[in-house]
C-alpha cells in the first residue's frame, strides 16, 4: 500500500517570481529545477526536508487545454484554486515579524488557537499559506 507523500503541487503564474517568494522570502530551498521540454519541473522544500517537496507548476499544457488554463489562471489570481500550504515554526512571532518586514501579504495576524499560535499569508499568485507554532500535545495520564 502507500508509504509516503513525496510531492504536493500548487499553481503559480510565474515560476521565477515563485522562486523569489518561496526561496527568497520564505526561506525554502530549490530541490529540482528541470526543463522537461513540455514543462519546467520546479520543486522546493523546507531546508533539511527534501523528502517532502512542493511542485510550483505553471498552469498549461500538457495537463490543461487552453480554455481550462485560462480558467485556472483566473481562479488562481482570485485565490480560489484551493491551493493551501501549512508550515510549522518554532517561533510564530519571530516568523511573523520577519515575513512582515519582507513585505509578505499577511492575511491574518497572529492568532491563538487550541493547537498553538498561527497566522495566514498569501503568495503572489493567491495561494493561501498558514504558519503555526504548535503546542505540545498533552500526554494522557494512566
Amino acid at each position: 500500500m502507500l508509504s509516503s507523500l513525496r510531492i504536493s503541487q500548487i499553481y503559480v503564474l510565474d515560476q521565477d517570481q515563485a522562486l523569489d517568494f518561496y526561496v527568497g522570502k520564505l526561506g525554502l530551498e530549490v530541490n529540482t529545477d528541470s526543463d522537461l521540454g513540455f514543462m519546467r519541473f520546479l520543486t522546493v522544500n523546507v531546508p533539511g526536508a527534501a523528502d517532502r517537496q512542493i511542485l510550483l507548476e505553471k498552469p498549461g499544457p500538457p495537463m490543461l487545454d487552453p480554455d481550462t488554463t485560462e480558467q485556472v489562471r483566473d481562479l488562481l489570481t482570485k485565490g480560489r484554486t484551493g491551493g493551501h500550504l501549512f508550515f510549522t515554526t518554532d517561533d510564530a512571532k519571530g516568523s511573523f515579524e520577519e515575513l512582515s518586514n519582507k513585505g509578505v501579504d499577511i492575511t491574518q495576524e497572529l492568532t491563538e488557537q487550541a493547537y498553538g499560535i498561527d497566522f495566514g499569508l498569501r503568495d503572489p499568485f493567491g495561494n493561501h499559506i498558514r504558519v503555526a507554532q504548535m503546542r505540545e500535545a498533552a500526554v494522557p495520564e494512566g
